[in-house]
């Protein structure tokens, strides 16, 4: 007999999944029994919520979805924040989840893990959220999630079985077959014809790049050195063009500079971005004005409706509407446009307009940069991470990422970065969290030595919430709640069967990020806040 669980097991592997996160439970129990010889490795976070941080960066880093298996009721509340946050910034995942056997459903009964809808409360955070309640439905279903992952604005999924079918007997179903995806959507050729003028008459074009752009990297830098523009990144779309490109701006938008050199385009196309305020205006002193001509390149026609009315919109997938405009506009293209100085002027007044915090912070990451050029960067809610996501340049897409935007979570930053480190291997992955953010989920230490999972952690001390602390102290509030009691992390990292190393002033943090990245280790580097500024990151050198 073949379980329907292992059925599902089967069918994810067709479809090439290799990783899937959960903590296993009496309601999923069935959902195990396949996973043994499948090809399919288990990691086992310490919560649920890590579970979905860990899919998050997995599929970040990899643009492969991320899978969980989760239980019934408190795991599926567990899980939502993460959910949450996946679908906020577009990140493809699949969670699989029990729920109480036919006929007990929303009885009220008092079954154990007893929700009165978990659909509707998944469907909140998902594309689309669907109980399964025959054998025959699980094919057809999973085919429409993986085409929202390949073909439309990636988004979360969630499917529910109750315990019941799990065990049920599937030999006779068919042998699991995955189902090609649909075709992503091209753009018409009225509408590239129509940019293609804009961008021949254009003097000052300028491309703003999202995170649906990251992977047509390769068509954008094309485009954006043909049309002499330069190209300003949003957090999730940092590394479509490289840290050092001249035309490359790796800043928030709305910062002065950058906010000047939007206003002064007179044409803007938008590739891939929502346009949306914790990436165009994360201080609410007002989004960078659009002067010229606006076009919107986006997968989702919804989307690109909603915020700036753009002058022409195409609905298609980043790279081939890229790649057709590259095509029609060849023969109106120009080199002598001012791009590279527009774009060093708009750099350089974003640096200058940085207060100490920030700079410090950025000296952080540059200093990653510099020793691991090819490492992957995870950021929590943490002080540094908003200082990255204000003027950080990664050297290629899906090479910094954090929570600091869209929905916004703490803790985060440890259990996605373990998920990036396993999705992809072969390059060093840098978890950047502060000692209030990796409270929230400090167990995954753990997590990631059971899954012998190569990591760096660098966390930043500042003995509490310091950024709300701030921000309270700026608004008037008497801070209250902010000052958290800090353990000592030297003793926890131990505990875990972790490195741990201080960086002090004079500590050469070149040579720790070398070590732990060449011997493939597990290494926590405690970075103290005030020593930090006192040196006004000096300490930083090699």
């Amino acid at each position: 007999m073949k379980t329907f669980g292992t059925y599902l097991v089967e069918l994810l592997r067709a479809y090439e999944v290799d990783t899937v996160f959960g903590i296993p439970g009496v309601h999923t129990i069935e959902l195990y029994r396949g996973l043994p010889g499948s090809g399919i490795r288990h990691v086992t976070p310490r919560h649920e919520q890590g579970a979905g941080f860990m899919a998050d960066g997995y599929a970040r880093a990899s643009g492969r979805p991320g899978v969980c298996f989760i239980i019934t009721g408190p795991g599926l509340t567990n899980v939502a924040t993460a959910v949450a946050q996946a679908f906020a910034d577009s990140v493809p995942m699949l969670v699989i989840s029990g729920v109480n056997a036919r006929g007990h459903m929303g009885s009220g009964e008092g079954f154990l893990h007893e929700l009165p809808d978990q659909r509707q409360l998944m469907k909140q955070v998902t594309a689309f959220s669907h109980t399964i309640l025959k054998m025959e439905e699980l094919e057809p279903v999973l085919a429409r999630a993986f085409a929202v992952f390949a073909s439309a604005r990636p988004r979360p999924v969630h499917i529910e079985i109750p315990i019941d079918l799990m065990a049920a007997d599937a030999s006779h179903l068919p042998v699991p077959r995955r189902a090609s995806a649909p075709a992503r959507p091209a753009p018409d050729a009225e509408s590239i014809a129509r940019v293609a003028k804009l961008a021949g008459e254009a003097a000052r074009p300028l491309i703003l790049a999202g995170g649906g752009a990251a992977d047509a990297a390769a068509p954008l830098h094309r485009l954006a050195e043909a049309l002499d523009a330069p190209v300003v990144m949003t957090v999730n779309g940092r590394g479509v063009l490289p840290a050092g490109h001249p035309l490359a701006v790796p800043c928030t938008p709305s910062l002065q500079g950058c906010a000047e050199l939007i206003a002064g385009a007179d044409l803007v196309i938008a590739v891939g971005t929502e346009l949306g305020p914790t990436d165009f205006d994360p201080y609410g002193t007002g989004r960078p004005t659009i002067n010229g001509r606006l076009v919107r390149i986006d997968i989702d026609p919804e989307q690109a409706m909603r915020g700036s009315r753009a002058d022409i919109t195409v609905i298609s997938d980043a790279g081939a509407a890229l790649c057709a405009l590259f095509a029609a506009a060849a023969g109106s293209t120009c080199s002598r446009r001012g791009g590279a100085e527009r774009a060093a002027r708009a750099r350089d007044e974003v640096r200058s307009g940085l207060d100490p915090m920030m700079t410090v912070g950025l000296r952080l990451l540059e200093k990653v940069r510099e020793v691991l050029p090819d490492a992957i960067v995870v950021g929590d809610s943490t002080q540094p991470a908003y200082a990255g996501c204000l003027a950080y340049a990664s050297m290629r897409p899906r090479s910094w990422f954090c929570s600091s935007t869209g929905y916004g979570t703490l803790g985060y930053a440890l259990p996605a970065a373990i998920g990036a480190a396993l999705s992809v291997p072969e390059r060093p992955v840098v978890c950047l969290i502060g000692d209030g953010g990796i409270q929230f989920t400090l167990a995954e230490l753990g997590s990631a030595v059971d899954a012998e999972t190569p990591l760096i952690v660098l966390l930043w001390n500042n003995s509490g919430y310091g950024e709300i602390k701030t921000h309270m102290q700026f608004r008037g509030v008497e801070p209250l709640g902010v000052d958290i009691y800090t353990p000592d992390f030297q003793l926890l990292a131990r505990g875990f069967g972790w490195e741990y190393l201080s960086l002090d002033p004079g500590q050469p943090l070149g040579a720790m990020l070398r070590y732990a990245a060449l011997n493939r280790q597990r290494v926590l580097i405690e970075v103290n806040e005030g020593e930090a500024l006192a040196s006004k990151g000096n300490f930083l050198r090699l």
